[in-house]
């Protein structure tokens, strides 16, 4: 008898990527800090079948991308080697697969609360829109680009209402995760036109490729850097002044990762691999550790220094 190989299955569900839900954190962060009565012990229980629940949708988008994308794999230099691609998965059996991901983090999403289940449906909804034609954003110049990183803050709502809160997030913070992801994506599709280094080649893998050069998607990085700034900074002067000493730390940041899409065969192509550069991952913990820091001192003279001088009529 003849046993089926469930490695090419659980490779195209991507379980490495679920380390992406780590951008949970800054919503449960923000939410418990605005909200301090909802840290209980309770809580540990929600927290973790959310992040599992959102765990298995973004795998199920995951063998999605990994089903639709499979013959513009075939055209890229490393993607080829993909189980599907390569031959060693039966596309019935991933199509169940993608079903019967979604179906499990939808029912530990209802465990959560509604609005968690709400979000959760959306994130898998943008996976369709992204992936499926006709629509297949993915396709589509800069789109590509900004659908996939609305999943930044769709992340950021799912932490947020994983901690049960009734609060609204602030809507700056919102988009300024949104245009952070903007930013990571925009890197790792500079990334990929550097290292395939040929137009027809790259737009035979991702259509909208044949309108990008290497001009547009610098330009693209810094405009999505300044709204970043732009839309965080709103938020920190409104909601939490003391970040603002976590800014010099973050720029320093946004630096490195641009440094790192320079790179020959760049990791910002593999999100996952981001961790073996080790200086780099350091000083993201850096940054990670001051800015909660700043969430709980206060820091008096700081809104002092900021506080408005004159009145603008």
């Amino acid at each position: 008898m003849q046993y089926l190989n469930l490695n090419p299955y659980i490779k195209i569900a991507r379980v490495d990527h679920w380390f992406k839900n780590v951008f949970m954190l800054p919503g449960i962060v923000v939410a418990v800090t605005a909200e301090p009565a909802l840290l209980k012990l309770g809580l540990i229980y929600y927290l973790i079948v959310a992040f599992l629940s959102a765990g298995f949708v973004a795998s199920s988008n995951y063998v999605l991308n990994e089903i639709i994308d499979a013959p513009y794999d075939k055209l890229h230099p490393v993607k080829k080697h993909r189980p599907i691609p390569s031959g060693h998965v039966n596309l019935s059996l991933a199509y169940g697969l993608w079903l019967a991901l979604a179906v499990a983090g939808f029912l530990l999403a209802y465990a959560v609360n509604l609005p968690f289940l709400i979000y959760a449906v959306l994130l898998w909804i943008m996976g369709i829109l992204y992936n499926v034609p006709p629509i297949r954003l993915k396709d589509r110049v800069f789109l590509d680009v900004l659908s996939e990183s609305v999943n930044n803050p769709i992340r950021l709502m799912l932490g947020w209402y994983a901690t049960e809160t009734s609060l609204v997030a602030p809507i700056s913070l919102v988009i300024a995760y949104w245009m952070l992801g903007a930013f990571f994506m925009a890197i790792k599709r500079f990334a990929e036109f550097r290292m395939i280094n040929d137009r027809t080649i790259a737009a035979g893998y991702r259509r909208s490729f044949s309108a990008y050069d290497e001009e547009k998607l610098l330009i693209s990085i810094v405009y999505y850097a300044v709204s970043f700034g732009l839309f965080f900074g709103v938020f920190l002067l409104r909601y939490r002044v003391e970040l603002i000493l976590s800014l010099p730390l973050l720029a320093g940041f946004m630096a490195w990762y641009i440094h790192i899409g320079f790179k020959h065969d760049s990791p910002a192509q593999y999100p996952e691999r981001l961790f073996r550069q080790k200086g780099f991952a350091a000083y993201t913990s850096l940054c990670a550790i001051v800015m909660m820091a700043l969430l709980y001192i206060d820091i008096p003279m700081i809104a002092e220094v900021f506080s408005p001088t004159i009145t603008l009529n």
